[in-house]
């Protein structure tokens, strides 16, 4: 047993004059302000009958060891002299267990506090019994409430007093009162309740019913339940109730009552069935919670869930379930069915020049013309974005037939998207591009057939826009390989199946002076691919940018080596940066942290920068340059000449080196145009101050044209093929050994 605390003195009283006196005063017990309940508080008579038993040894005996209720004899050092047999069961002691036991042992600590007072009073004799509520623990540490009489008696030698202590077991009756006060507050909840009897006649409403319905206490207790009703529900509905109740106990759902004021509205009503001991119905428990609000915010989520907001048509939810019902449908009737995909042409123009709020105005007019469209039964949806779907339902058995009504319809739309917009004062013109497909039947997945119209409207759009295609199986096929490629892309990133070639890059005669880095693709089946088939895509993706940062490191690690060799030390290495790579916020940093943990030399770094970055964000490009040139690095100008170029931003730019596109050497001795291109852009570069290199060169007569008109530097066939680093490193010795030669 767990030992709490020791106690202090502890006197007690004498007890009743007999069995019958004490049952009967505690029968008088009334609640105390609320709290714990306690006895009677007028116990004079009980303490005179008390003393007058005590005298009489026989009768104390006897009552002593009948008694129901417990009974102690302690001395006033809380020593247990005596405790009746409901004393030791109430404390789950044997009765010799408790006989010089201190009873501080079973009292809870907190009410020591105050009984240590009644106890102090009692020595001092300015009281001679006292009653309290107080906390035992048992032997099985279980903790109890109790109601306690102490009175101070004295001992039958006349030299001091003995405490007497009767004691009641109130924990059950404190759980029930506790539990009476929870059910009244819950009655008073923000819920309509009632309380009626077995027959239903209401008993009992709270404030919130009162509120609810709008009628008063009088006007409700006496009557049924019936007097709410809204006439809604039919008499089956409540026989239905009835049944439910009578075989579960309990009912709930939805029903529609009447307000005094006689407005229906819903409600949500629970009703608990209330069982005697015997299994017989005593009460019935109503409670009624107001859904108004929540029927209308269920309405306003399904609307939200089921339609665009923005031009109210159908969102993607609704209307994929109405294209697989029509799905099944067209299934069941052999007619064929249309989805068309319909993508608004050059939207985000409209948005970046006239605002989003002229934009949802244009999307609202052309969800209007769709409507007009087409016919009552077909459905018309806003998947997002400028994207719209239109499905063409029961368009007839015959598939030719399906296929030119499609067209008709179509043709229609784009004719009715085609006609002006005034929107806020302001004409527009637009145009769209769809894309269809005729189905019928369970045999196609929806995301295959949406895929499909996707693929058909992108079609459209690179025919020239404004206009329509059927979808057709090349279609697929072209995107199944895209997505077999991309998927192998990814797995090539992940397995490092890629490696680089190098072409030398040549000044003068014969000298080396660096290479340009070129990827290449190891695939497991298809062997080497060149760039050309997987550099577009991977720039399309993004996959561009986990592949460039690894050509870059991989670049810095060779400088490194090579740095080591004196014969390959001062080669330079140029590796071509992507715009979208260049872009990237961090790009600065790749490439500074590249440089500290490989060690490369970064005066032997160059980056290849093509002319189409300089149509993104220019002070932002020409800020990033200027770091990396302050770290050392050097930059090329590739494919000059074919793109964006501007003069403007070329004097700003910190360039060291201007590339003559090979589209201009290819041609330079049979083109004038190409060779005045090339003096120029030679002519340009020496006006600059920068250095110029020329690439695709395959001819000695193409070298000495260029030399001729002052370029120097070569980059090409005629000198070496990109090749694989155990190649370019003997390719370089050997130039590095003629070059000694040369030089003996």
């Amino acid at each position: 047993m767990t030992k709490y605390w020791g106690l202090a003195e502890l006197k007690m009283s004498p007890l009743l004059e007999d069995r019958a006196a004490v049952s009967g005063e505690l029968d008088q017990q009334e609640p105390n302000s609320g709290e714990f309940s306690t006895m009677a508080h007028d116990i004079t008579k009980l303490k005179q009958a008390g003393a007058a038993f005590y005298a009489s040894e026989a009768r104390f005996r006897n009552v002593f060891e009948k008694a129901i209720l417990g009974i102690a004899i302690a001395n006033t050092a809380g020593t247990l002299l005596e405790a009746n047999e409901s004393m030791a069961q109430l404390l789950g002691f044997a009765r010799q267990e408790l006989i010089g036991m201190n009873i501080g042992m079973f009292t809870h600590p907190d009410d020591l506090v105050v009984e240590n007072v009644y106890l102090r009073e009692i020595q001092s004799g300015e009281r001679d019994d006292y009653r309290m509520n107080k906390r035992y623990l048992t032997k099985q540490d279980s903790l109890i409430w109790v109601d306690l009489l102490v009175t101070a008696v004295p001992e039958s030698n006349g030299d001091g007093i003995e405490l007497i202590g009767l004691v009641v077991d109130i924990t059950e009756r404190l759980r029930f009162d506790a539990e009476l006060r929870i059910a009244a507050i819950a009655f008073e909840s923000h819920e309509g309740m009632i309380l009626t009897d077995a027959n239903a006649v209401i008993l009992k409403v709270n404030k919130a019913f009162i509120r609810a319905t709008g009628y008063s206490v009088d006007e409700a207790v006496g009557q049924t339940p019936k007097f709410l009703q809204s006439g809604r529900h039919s008499e089956a509905f409540y026989l239905e109730m009835k049944d439910t109740l009578h075989r579960t106990g309990g009912w709930q759902g939805e029903v529609w009552n009447r307000h005094k004021s006689g407005d229906v509205g819903p409600q949500w009503l629970t009703i608990s069935t209330v069982f005697a001991d015997d299994g017989a119905v005593t009460h019935y428990i109503g409670r009624h919670q107001d859904i108004s609000e929540r029927k209308k915010a269920e309405e306003r989520i399904e609307e939200l869930a089921f339609f665009d907001p923005l031009t109210g048509l159908p969102n993607r939810a609704l209307l994929l379930d109405r294209l697989r019902q029509w799905k099944r449908t067209s299934g069941r009737s052999d007619r064929f069915c249309a989805l068309l995909l319909i993508d608004l042409d050059n939207f985000r123009t409209l948005n970046d020049t006239l605002g989003h709020e002229v934009g949802d105005l244009l999307l609202k007019h052309v969800g209007l013309r769709l409507k007009a469209c087409v016919r009552e039964l077909d459905t018309t949806a806003r998947l997002g974005g400028d994207e719209f779907v239109v499905i063409l339902a029961s368009l007839g058995t015959d598939e030719h037939d399906a296929a030119k009504c499609t067209e008709e319809i179509a043709g229609s739309i784009l004719s009715a998207l085609n006609q002006p917009y005034e929107l806020n004062g302001v004409t527009h013109h637009s145009t769209a591009s769809i894309g269809a497909i005729l189905f019928k039947g369970t045999s196609i997945p929806v995301d295959d057939l949406m895929k499909q119209a996707d693929l058909s409207m992108y079609k459209a759009k690179a025919s020239g826009r404004n206009a329509f295609r059927f979808f057709d199986s090349a279609m697929e096929v072209a995107a199944n390989e895209r997505a077999s490629l991309e998927s192998d892309l990814r797995q090539a990133l992940l397995e490092k199946q890629f490696l680089l070639h190098y072409q030398a890059q040549i000044v003068g005669n014969s000298r080396l002076l660096g290479a340009e880095v070129l990827v290449r693709w190891q695939h497991p089946r298809r062997g080497l691919v060149p760039p050309n088939d997987f550099i577009p895509f991977a720039e399309e993706t993004g996959l561009i940018l986990p592949l460039g940062l690894w050509v870059l490191e991989t670049a810095c690690q060779q400088l490194a080596k090579w740095a080591t060799q004196p014969e390959m030390e001062h080669l330079t290495l140029a590796v071509n940066v992507s715009v979208r790579q260049f872009s990237q916020p961090d790009f600065v940093n790749q490439v500074i942290t590249l440089l500290t943990t490989t060690g490369a030399n970064p005066q032997r770094l160059k980056l290849e920068l093509t002319e189409s970055l300089l149509a993104h964000n220019v002070e932002g490009i020409i800020e990033k340059m200027f770091v990396l040139k302050a770290k050392g690095i050097c930059f090329s100008l590739d494919d000059f000449g074919t793109g964006y170029s501007s003069l403007s931003y070329l004097k700003r730019m910190p360039l060291d080196q201007l590339k003559i596109d090979q589209s201009f050497v290819r041609d330079v001795l049979i083109d004038p145009n190409d060779a005045a291109i090339a003096k120029t852009i030679v002519a340009l570069a020496q006006s600059l101050g920068l250095a110029v290199i020329a690439e695709g060169v395959e001819t000695a007569a193409q070298r000495d044209f260029l030399a001729n008109v002052g370029c120097h530097t070569y980059q090409g066939y005629f000198y070496s093929r990109p090749i694989p680093l155990e190649e370019f490193e003997r390719f370089a010795q050997q130039s590095f050994l003629a070059l000694c030669l040369t030089l003996i």
